[in-house]
């Protein structure tokens, strides 16, 4: 999975999974600069209600 697709994923469906949120949190020592700015805007849009925990049908 890449961090830049999920983004993208949750941003247009205003979902994230619980799977997808726990792949990021185990992945984050990987991540570069600008996939942790990437991960930090996810979080952001979490906080502001703008993307939802839930599942994609």
């Amino acid at each position: 999975m890449k961090l830049g697709l999920l983004f993208l994923e949750s941003v247009s469906t205003g979902v994230i999974t619980s799977e997808e949120m726990s792949w990021v949190t185990d992945h984050q020592a990987d991540f570069s600069r600008t996939e942790e700015a990437t991960a930090l805007r996810l979080g952001r849009l979490l906080d502001r209600g703008l993307i939802q925990m839930g599942c994609r049908i």
